[in-house]
């Protein structure tokens, strides 16, 4: 299984656009010329590992999420690590835990 760089790609651009950020921006960020950038959201280039990184750090998100369309295995994980969290919890404890990540959303959502 190797990597499709048209659809890491899409993910790079899709991830950029979300910060509002634009080409030419991130690819001086990156050190890469905007026409080289271009080339990477669009597939033609190839990356290595360090210059994702650095591309996912700017774009505040993970490799994962640019790595893979869905992340399947992250999310069962997530919710292991829920359900291991509530599993000794009472009823009025798992209350609170709801209440506080509701609010915790909501703050996350805004700061956006």
């Amino acid at each position: 299984m190797g990597i499709d760089y048209e659809l890491l790609g899409q993910r790079i651009r899709e991830a950029r656009i979300k910060t509002g950020m634009t080409q030419a921006t991130l690819s001086g960020i990156i050190g890469f010329s905007p026409a080289h950038y271009s080339h990477i959201e669009s597939g033609k280039a190839r990356i290595n590992l360090p210059t994702l990184v650095v591309i996912a750090q700017v774009l505040d998100t993970t490799i994962d999420s640019l790595l893979y369309d869905s992340t399947p295995v992250l999310i069962d994980s997530y919710d292991k690590d829920f359900k291991d969290l509530l599993e000794d919890c009472t009823r009025d404890e798992r209350g609170i835990l709801l209440q506080n990540a509701i609010q915790m959303k909501a703050v996350l959502k805004q700061n956006r």
